[in-house]
C-alpha cells in the first residue's frame, strides 16, 4: 500500500509543478528573435589560421585539391 501512496504523491506534485509553470509562463515570454545581419567580407579582417591548421585543411581533399 505504501508504494500506492508514494505514486499518489508523484502525481500530485507532477500536477503541482504543471500548474506553478503554467502560471509562471505568461512572466518567461521570449523576446523574438531577429535575423543576424551579414557582414560584408571586405570588413572582415584581422583573422590569423595557425600554419598547422592551414596545412590540416591543405591536405583534406574536400578543401585542398
Amino acid at each position: 500500500m505504501s508504494n500506492h501512496i508514494a505514486t499518489r504523491e508523484s502525481e500530485m506534485s507532477l500536477a503541482e509543478l504543471r500548474g506553478d509553470c503554467a502560471r509562471m509562463a505568461p512572466h518567461w515570454a521570449a523576446q523574438p528573435k531577429s535575423a543576424p545581419v551579414p557582414v560584408a567580407p571586405s570588413r572582415i579582417h584581422g583573422v590569423t589560421v595557425p600554419a598547422a591548421s592551414a596545412r590540416l585543411i591543405d591536405a583534406m581533399s574536400d578543401y585542398g585539391d
